[in-house]
């Protein structure tokens, strides 16, 4: 079954937050019900493709990934504690899934010679066709990945502070300094294209 392709969703009315909302459908899941954990991935996928591709910079696994992570989720969801937002917890196994990804993906590099095409992105010359998004991305990706997912979480996914330093196990200040640092290098790398950045 491809869960991340699985459209069935579960109507809410009751005027519930999200918190909320995902409790019920976990609860519904450990009583049995495999229709609230589709409701899950239908309601949260997109913001894990969007961690998996701005942490990776790299859109051909972001499928697969995505998958074994709500694969993850499934067999483990029962584990569950409800002491803090569902989201916190599926970023963790996310970044997890990520971090072995990239792992296995140094081991390789070291028995694959690099392609002459390799270059850094950013030093070409200006182009009047520049993929604004695209770019935005590519210069995420290339962000360490300490600086690059606390800033995908608070800037893109609007995460707190609090909510980010519980999920990478540190403090606040630290999260508060990185994301700082984060931005700062994201203006350096996107310096050569503030003209199509402001057009």
């Amino acid at each position: 079954m491809d869960l991340l392709k699985d459209q069935e969703a579960f109507d809410f009315n009751d005027g519930k937050n999200e918190k909320d909302e995902d409790f019920i459908l976990i609860r519904a899941f450990i009583k049995g019900s495999d229709t609230t954990f589709r409701t899950l991935v239908i309601k949260h996928k997109e913001k894990v493709r969007n961690l998996v591709f701005l942490t990776l910079g790299d859109a051909e696994f972001v499928d697969d990934i995505s998958q074994d992570v709500f694969i993850s989720v499934y067999h483990k969801l029962k584990e569950f504690r409800f002491e803090s937002k569902f989201t916190t917890w599926l970023y963790r196994i996310t970044v997890n899934k990520c971090r072995d990804y990239l792992r296995k993906k140094r081991v390789r590099s070291i028995f694959v010679p690099i392609k002459d095409s390799d270059t850094e992105y950013g030093t070409g010359p200006f182009s009047e066709n520049v993929d604004i998004p695209n770019l935005v991305r590519v210069a995420i990706a290339k962000l360490p990945e300490k600086l690059r997912v606390p800033l995908v979480m608070r800037d893109i996914d609007g995460f707190s502070y609090k909510e980010i330093a519980d999920q990478m196990g540190t403090e606040v200040g630290t999260i508060k300094s990185r994301i700082f640092r984060a931005r700062e290098n994201l203006k350096l790398i996107l310096e050569p294209y503030q003209k199509e950045l402001r057009a």
